[in-house]
C-alpha cells in the first residue's frame, strides 16, 4: 500500500494549567485537534477535561509538575508521538497573592524554563510555543547582568542566582522577577526555535477575571489592583477569552514571522503606569 505523503494524524495541541486562561485557550485551539491538557490538580484537570469532552473536544488529562523536568519531559515526547505538534501554550503559573516567593520562582521560572526545553527537543517545522507570563515582568529594574543570567543559565541553576537570593521571602519581588525570567527566555530560546522551523513567544496579561486574580483582589494587593484598572482607564480586567484570542494569533499563521518577543495584553495598565 503507497503510502500517504502527509501525516494523516490529527494535529496535537498543548496545554499547561487547567484554569481561567488554560481552559479558554483549550477551547479557542483545541477544536478537530487532539488536546492534551495538563495540570499539577488531579481534581481541577478531571473536572476541565470532563466538560471539554462534553463539548465535543478530544482531550486527554495529564497530571505533571512543571517544576519536575522529567515530568514535563514525558509530556512532550507523549503529546509528540500522537501527531504533529501545532501548538503548545504555557499557562502554568501562580502569583504572590497565593504563593511564596519560593514557589513562584520554582513554578514560574524553573516550570517555564522546563517547558521551553523540553517541548524544543520534540518540535518541528510549524510548531508555536506561547508562554504565558505577566505583565509585571515588565515592571522588573535589573542589571543586564542578571539579565542574562535568567535567560541562559541551565534550569536546574535558575534557583541559585543572586537576583532570586535578593527577593528573600518577599513573594512580590519574586513574582515580578519570575515574569521577567519568562520573558527573557523566550527571548534567548528563539534562536533554537528558529533553527527547527518553529517559533516561541510569550504573552503578558494584566489583570484577567481567574481564580487566582480573585484570590489576589481578596488579598492585601486586592485595592491596588482595582485602582490600577481604574486610573488606566479600562475599568475592568481582562476575560479569559480574551487573553485566548491574542495566543491564537501568536499560535496561527498569521504570526508565522512573529517570534522571540513578548505581547503585552493589559488594558493600557503599564502604559499609565510608564506615562501617567
Amino acid at each position: 500500500m503507497v503510502g500517504l505523503p502527509y501525516d494523516v494524524r490529527r494535529e496535537v495541541v498543548v496545554v499547561t494549567g487547567a484554569g481561567g486562561i488554560g481552559t479558554a485557550v483549550a477551547r479557542r485551539l483545541g477544536s478537530g485537534r487532539t488536546l492534551f491538557l495538563a495540570d499539577a490538580s488531579r481534581g481541577q484537570l478531571d473536572r476541565t477535561v470532563a466538560t471539554l469532552r462534553a463539548e465535543g473536544y478530544e482531550a486527554q488529562g495529564v497530571v505533571i509538575d512543571v517544576c519536575d523536568r522529567a515530568s514535563v519531559r514525558k509530556l512532550a515526547e507523549t503529546a509528540a508521538g500522537e501527531g504533529p505538534l501545532a501548538a503548545v501554550v504555557h499557562t502554568a503559573g501562580v502569583c504572590a497573592a497565593i504563593a511564596s516567593a519560593r514557589t513562584n520562582f520554582e513554578v514560574n521560572m524553573v516550570g517555564t524554563a522546563h517547558v521551553i526545553d523540553c517541548f524544543e527537543a520534540v518540535a518541528t517545522r510549524g510548531t508555536s510555543l506561547v508562554c504565558i507570563a505577566g505583565v509585571a515582568g515588565h515592571y522588573a529594574t535589573l542589571s543586564e547582568e542578571d539579565e542574562s543570567a535568567l535567560a541562559t543559565t541551565p534550569a536546574e541553576e535558575l534557583l541559585d542566582l543572586d537576583v532570586v537570593a535578593a527577593a528573600g521571602d518577599d513573594a512580590v519581588p519574586a513574582y515580578i522577577v519570575s515574569n521577567r525570567a519568562v520573558q527573557v527566555r523566550v527571548q534567548a530560546a528563539a534562536l533554537a526555535w528558529n533553527l527547527r522551523g518553529a517559533r516561541v513567544n510569550s504573552v503578558s496579561p494584566g489583570a484577567v477575571v481567574t481564580a487566582m486574580t480573585t484570590a489576589e483582589a481578596d488579598s492585601v494587593y486586592g485595592e491596588h489592583l482595582r485602582k490600577m484598572l481604574d486610573d488606566c482607564g479600562a475599568g475592568r480586567a481582562a476575560t479569559p477569552a480574551e487573553i485566548a484570542d491574542v495566543v491564537a494569533f501568536l499560535a496561527g499563521p498569521e504570526a508565522r514571522y512573529v517570534t522571540g518577543t513578548d505581547l503585552v495584553v493589559d488594558g493600557g495598565q503599564s502604559a499609565w503606569v510608564r506615562r501617567h
